[in-house]
């Protein structure tokens, strides 16, 4: 939502912090908020303005990009961060107060808009790992793409895939470096327990791949189930133990927004950082 150079020390801030891993949403505007400032190009500023943290979607939405320019973005962005990008991807929302159906166009049916994640995914993986690709595509096609030597990080830049329906998790299962999930949907009257089931779920689809699961990371994005994980630094370590009994390994939270859902006390995020744990 900042503007540079307001959004550019909220990245430097996260770094002095001593968090991990630094997310941005990828949007034209989110849940009616506009201007929404995009994601790559300031992944490419934070990029060059940081040197530790790492850097990434959460999560890259095939709404309006093609896997093309996507790899040439994602692979540029790996070069200036040294090979710090992660790539979370999920299948796009539908909402009209955010980007669906942005671009015109009939609107996808759950099934389109499944077999298309999952296109999408697969030609940008054959996309960053470099050289020339040429693929015919029913959705999305590229015509002697030249991507060099492919990403600093190899074979490529990691995938964290945003599902919950059986095919998404087999995509993660199969492209992925890690699973995401917002703990939000059918069932979500009990968040972890949600978390818990599809868990088990993504376990199923790592047999069918014949992936182990332990390999996945699996991140949580908070912010959408009522939790109260920035209410106190004692409620953050009571939720982060609990989804950490269950395989969730990331936790990613909302820098506090005031006026917002994600309202919160700064000091909270602070106390909860690891800098603030050495």
């Amino acid at each position: 939502m900042q503007s540079w150079p307001e959004a550019g020390d909220l990245w430097r801030r996260a770094e002095e912090l001593g968090f991990d891993t630094a997310w941005v949403y990828d949007h034209t505007a989110w849940r009616g908020t506009t201007p929404w400032y995009d994601a790559y190009t300031t992944l490419a500023a934070v990029a060059a303005t940081t040197s530790r943290i790492r850097l990434g979607t959460l999560v890259t939405s095939p709404n309006f990009r093609h896997p093309v320019p996507t790899a040439h973005a994602a692979r540029t962005i790996d070069h200036i961060s040294g090979g710090r990008l992660t790539l979370g991807i999920g299948s796009g929302g539908t909402s009209r107060t955010s980007d669906g159906g942005i671009l015109g166009g009939p609107e996808w049916t759950p099934r389109e808009r499944a077999e298309r994640f999952t296109e999408w995914v697969d030609l940008l993986d054959r996309l960053l790992r470099g050289g020339e690709t040429t693929a015919e595509g029913v959705h999305y096609s590229a015509r002697e793409v030249n991507m060099g030597p492919g990403c600093v990080q190899r074979p490529r830049v990691p995938f964290l895939i945003a599902a919950t329906g059986a095919r998404g998790m087999r995509l993660a299962a199969r492209q992925g470096a890690g699973w995401v999930t917002t703990a939000n949907g059918p069932g979500a009257d009990d968040p972890f327990e949600l978390v818990r089931v599809q868990g088990e779920r993504l376990d199923e689809a790592c047999a069918a791949e014949g992936r182990d699961p332990a390999e996945l990371r699996r991140v949580l994005l908070t912010g959408f189930t009522g939790e109260p994980w920035l209410e106190s630094p004692e409620a953050f370590a009571d939720l982060a133990g609990r989804y950490a009994g269950i395989g969730i390994t990331d936790i990613a939270v909302h820098w506090p927004r005031p006026g917002t859902d994600w309202d919160a006390d700064p000091k909270v995020l602070e106390a909860v950082a690891p800098a603030a744990r050495r």
